[in-house]
């Protein structure tokens, strides 16, 4: 048991380097509000314009998976320049096993468009797991509270 709450808890971080802020997925929205690493635009931003039509138990994760072109989020986080790092399940080719095919994941940056264009029902397909959110600070200067 113990185990697995480290790992859901290796999820809830926040990174920032020179050109991006990186959000672990994990996080529900109500503790991104009230972590004091999240620099204080993005909890206004949350706040101002996700909260109002998202619950604030919501993770990343989950809002992400969800999300579709049409909502006030895609829209706020398209504004962002947001990427998305996911783990997309992907058949491959095993050369030291006789070219037997296997499953394997590939963790990748995918692009909000392209992650909001697909399904709940194409990502379960595909095996897409939500890690990371990544906020480009540039966007974020430029954002308009």
């Amino acid at each position: 048991m113990l185990l697995q709450t480290q790992n859901y808890e290796d999820y809830k971080y926040v990174m920032t380097d020179t050109g991006n802020i990186y959000l672990g997925a994990k996080y529900s929205y109500e503790e991104l509000l009230s972590n004091e690493d999240v620099p204080f635009k993005i909890r206004t931003i949350v706040e101002r314009y996700i909260l109002p039509q998202t619950d604030r138990e919501t993770t990343l994760e989950s809002d992400f998976y969800y999300m579709t072109p049409d909502s006030l989020s895609w829209r706020t986080y398209r504004q962002l320049k947001v990427k998305v790092k996911c783990s997309r399940l992907v058949d491959k080719r095993k050369l030291f096993s006789g070219g037997k095919r296997v499953k394997r994941y590939v963790t990748e940056l995918i692009g909000l468009e392209e992650l909001a264009a697909m399904t709940p029902a194409q990502k379960q397909a595909q095996g897409i797991m939500v890690q990371e959110i990544v906020i480009n600070k540039l966007a974020m200067v430029v954002f308009t509270v």
